[in-house]
């Protein structure tokens, strides 16, 4: 059943809105430049301002930014924005227990 989920969730029949992870790195950045704006996004983040970081962590790719941020999603029972960051950070550790989680929530909505 989790095979199936992740099928599901990677294939490109999923509806609009749903899920969205087509989100790339800037590729004009130097590393020079991504390093002082992940500066400025851990910055924000330590200040609890979330959104403005996960914006700066979207585009310089940072994947334990993006880490970071979904968790803090996952804390407040976001878990699909939580998953898009997931995916966009290439963290299967985080992804699995989702995806395990959706697949018992589809098994119980077929079993009735």
């Amino acid at each position: 059943m989790i095979e199936k989920v992740k099928n599901i969730l990677s294939s490109k029949e999923i509806p609009d809105g749903f899920i969205k992870v087509t989100e790339k790195p800037l590729g004009t950045l130097t590393s020079e430049q991504k390093a002082i704006l992940n500066r400025k996004g851990n910055i924000l983040y330590n200040q609890g301002k979330y959104e403005e970081a996960r914006r700066i962590f979207l585009a310089t790719g940072y994947s334990d930014g993006l880490t970071r941020i979904g968790d803090k999603y996952a804390q407040t029972n976001n878990e699909l924005k939580a998953l898009k960051l997931y995916l966009l950070a290439h963290n299967t550790k985080k992804v699995e227990p989702i995806y395990q989680k959706i697949a018992n929530v589809m098994s119980a909505l077929i079993e009735e």
